[in-house]
This record gives structure tokens, sequence and C-alpha cells, in this order.
């Protein structure tokens, strides 16, 4: 087959680390998907994969050049800013396969207000969310946001979350983790991660930054958080590879929900008994086995992947 990724730092010449996990993750699935014999193109403003044949683009022809290309692939997937997935999503679903989730569900899983409303409706634990009179320390992030980008723990005094580009929720202590999941007809869990996030203060908040993963994470209650992981992506309608952020309290409570490839795919590929890229395949062309293969474990953070790739 034929199959076109595109992932939006690298497609621009976006820089900094961004661009370094925006790498890590498409070398990671070009090198899958060229595994198995599969023909794989990617966009790119300039930087190379050893895998796969360059597109170039760059920032004002990136959307153009993601429709044509989509046009002569059998397939594709995209990975960007939640802001801007969804209408990426639907130019490649106007031209091919998409091997991710469908653009409405990206949208839902990008809104955090929307999101959290949604999964709280289903009855699926989440952090309630809060405006003022709340008392006690709450979480502030941005409604549209990813990778910890912008999250705070804060006092009520300060509370912004009347403003349309934030929420609030309450604050849960708890160990913060994610799974890896491939889904469509049925739900495949591949790994649940332990997230390494450096907790910070400055200027009276806490500020939480994500550094890395460890892959796999072994624990008693893995199945306790694969079946309400299985449950937040039945209910909002998602596909392909998904990430689900949890902090597990006194029960997982769901944090976020990435509805593409994160970069804990890295330390998955290391660990998992064949391929992420079949796995894709076979969610869309085929059926997915019951289960996968874990070997071993990979811990990686932030500042190891430049050296890494």
């Amino acid at each position: 087959m034929k199959i076109l990724l595109a992932e939006y730092a690298m497609g621009i010449g976006m820089g900094g680390t961004m661009l370094l996990e925006g790498r890590a993750m498409l070398r990671t699935l070009a090198d899958s998907f060229t595994q198995l014999g599969h023909e794989v193109t990617y966009l790119t403003a300039g930087s190379k994969l050893k895998n796969g044949t360059a597109i170039i683009s760059d920032v004002d022809t990136f959307e153009s050049v993601l429709r044509d290309a989509a046009k002569n692939n059998d397939a594709g997937l995209v990975i960007g800013p939640d802001e801007l997935l969804g209408n990426l999503t639907e130019i490649v679903e106007s031209g091919t396969v998409n091997l991710g989730c469908p653009a409405e569900s990206v949208r839902l899983c990008a809104d955090k207000l929307m999101c959290t409303q949604a999964l709280d409706s289903n009855y699926i634990s989440t952090p309630k969310i809060v405006s003022e009179g709340y008392e006690g320390r709450y979480v502030i992030k941005p409604r549209y946001g990813c990778a910890s980008e912008g999250v705070r723990m804060t006092f009520p005094e300060k509370l912004e979350a009347e403003k349309e580009e934030y929420i609030a929720t309450e604050y849960i202590e708890g160990e913060h983790l994610s799974v890896s999941l491939v889904c469509g007809q049925s739900v495949l869990p591949l790994s649940l991660n332990k997230q390494l996030i450096e907790i910070k203060e400055d200027n009276g908040d806490t500020i939480f930054e994500y550094k890395g993963n460890q892959v796999p994470y072994r624990t008693d209650y893995e199945d306790e958080v694969f079946q309400v992981a299985k449950r937040t992506v039945e209910t909002l309608g998602c596909n392909g590879y998904v990430g689900i952020d949890i902090v597990y309290g006194d029960r997982p409570y769901v944090i976020d929900v990435n509805p593409r490839p994160t970069t804990a795919i890295f330390g998955l590929v290391k660990t998992l008994k064949g391929e992420i890229g079949e796995l894709l395949l076979m969610n869309m062309f085929g059926k997915l086995p019951d289960s996968v293969i874990l070997e071993g474990e990979c811990s990686f953070t932030k500042d190891d992947i430049e050296d890494i790739i």
C-alpha cells in the first residue's frame, strides 16, 4: 500500500522540542510501515527521514500539499496541534482512507470543556469543572492545548475559568499515567505508561510539565485503567492510535484524550512484539488481535529524543 504520513511541526519547519517530538513520532511510523513493505511518503519542510519519500511543504503550503498527496495514497495519517487537527483530518478524509480519528471525534477530544462534559455525562470519572466560589486549589489549563502546555495549579482568587480560552478543574492527587491504544471496530489496549511530570513553583502557582514516559508501567490496577480507557474512546467515537492521560487517585480520572499518536509511541515500539503500522492497518482493513505482547521496558525524556533520533 501507499501510505501518507504528515506531522505538522515537521511539515512547516517548526523549531525546538515540538519539531524533535514530531520527527520522532513520524520516524517511528515511517519505519514501521516501511518494515512491512509499504511505500511511505511524508511531508517535511526540509528534515529527512531514513525511510520514506519526502514531499516538501512549508507553513503556507502544508494544507494544499497534504490535500494533493492524500489523493495519491491508499491511506494516510496526520498529526497536528489540537486546534488545527480537525481541519487537517478533514483534508486527509477528502482524499484517502484516514487511519486516525474522524474529524468530528478529533474536534470533540481537542475541546477540553466539551470532552469533559461528554465523558461526565457517560459516568466516566473526570476532574470536576469549577467556577468562582470553589474552595481549595484547582488546575487551570487552556481549553485547547497539549503536552501539559499552560497547565498549572493555582488559588481560587486567581480563577480565570470564565475566560473562553481556559477551563478550571478540581485538582486530583495521584499517579500521572497514560494509556496507548488502537481502536475502531474494537478496542485494543497497547500499554499503560507512567508519565514523567516535573512539578515546580512559579509565582505562587504550581506548574506541571510533561518530561517523558516509562513504557510500559506495570501495576495491579492496569485492567481497571484499560476498562476506563475503552469506555472513553467508545464514548468519543475515536479511531486509530489514541493516547489518554489519566491520574489514578481513588480511581482512574480521565484528564485529556489525544486523538492521535503521542510521544509514548516511541517507547511503545521499543517494547511491542510486532509492528504498530500493522495494527493501524488491521484496524481499518482487517481485524485487531485480542491482545499484544510487550517485552522489556523503555524510559525516555524529551531531552533524550534528539540523541535517540
